[in-house]
């Protein structure tokens, strides 16, 4: 059965991405991309300075600004205004520009990009009309990545522990008092799948990679609260003890602290090569 069609700015809008303060949140809390990555893509498409990278679904600009020192231009697409505005904000350099736009409609001119990322974003996306974006504003033998990390980092087994205890709490309460919204995503197991089948690019893979960085109590609990699922359960207004936050503070303070620990992020990596 074919999916309904969605209108990509209202199926952004339904991501839960727009709860006030959810940007600062996620800009603060969430993984940026493994160094490594950047310089994968670029030996994929055979040139150490890319004269243009495209980011889709580029947020608050974690995964487009990371490209400042590595290419001439740099363009994050983002439909969502308060994300975009996060990053217009955090990340000024003069070539890189975030534009108000979604992946299946970019507004770019075509045979420009030499590379073009996705991150933690291609499952709120329809596949067949992005894929074929992506390709229009590709050069030939230009790449396209589409990465997500997988959850949970690791840190410390109680601290994760802990994790997984808040987010079950946090299930049981969506059940009780939310009503979902009418979202479209594309399950994250099928990214590559769907790639091969777009029939868009002469070469595709998956690959792993990790990152690691320093991860205190107050990143480990942050980063829980910018999941998708936790945002409407916190505008419920429940006490913290209610909600299992308080709970959880306290596992990751004792665990993690002020001075926290290395936590390693595992990333999956869907690469295609127009």
């Amino acid at each position: 059965m074919q999916t309904p069609s969605c209108d990509p700015r209202v199926n952004a809008q339904r991501s839960g991405y727009t709860h006030a303060g959810f940007a600062a949140r996620y800009d603060a809390y969430r993984p940026p991309p493994p160094p490594a990555l950047l310089d994968l893509l670029c030996q994929f498409a055979q040139t150490p300075t890319p004269r243009l990278v495209v980011d889709l679904g580029s947020g608050t600009g974690l995964s487009t600004a990371v490209w400042a020192d590595r290419a001439h231009q740099v363009i994050g697409i983002e439909p969502l205004e308060a994300m975009r505005r996060t990053a217009e904000a955090r990340y000024q350099f003069p070539h890189v520009s975030f534009h108000d736009a979604s992946a299946q409609h970019t507004g770019l001119p075509a045979s420009t990009a030499e590379v073009v990322t996705c991150a933690q974003s291609l499952h709120w996306m329809e596949p067949v009309s992005t894929f074929a974006e992506v390709a229009r504003i590709l050069r030939p033998g230009g790449v396209f990545a589409a990465y997500d990390y997988d959850l949970l980092p690791t840190a410390h087994w109680e601290a994760e522990a802990a994790f997984v205890t808040f987010m079950a709490k946090v299930r049981t309460l969506r059940q009780a008092h939310v009503v979902p919204p009418g979202i479209q995503e594309w399950d994250k197991a099928g990214h590559l799948g769907r790639l091969q089948a777009s029939h868009q690019f002469r070469y595709v893979k998956e690959l792993l990679l990790h990152h690691m960085e320093p991860c205190t109590a107050e990143r480990w609990v942050g980063f829980a609260l910018t999941l998708r699922e936790v945002a409407p359960v916190l505008d419920l207004g429940l006490e913290e003890e209610a909600l299992g936050l308080e709970a959880f503070r306290r596992a990751a303070d004792q665990t993690l602290g002020r001075r926290g620990l290395p936590w390693y992020v595992g990333y999956r990596v869907r690469v295609g090569v127009k």
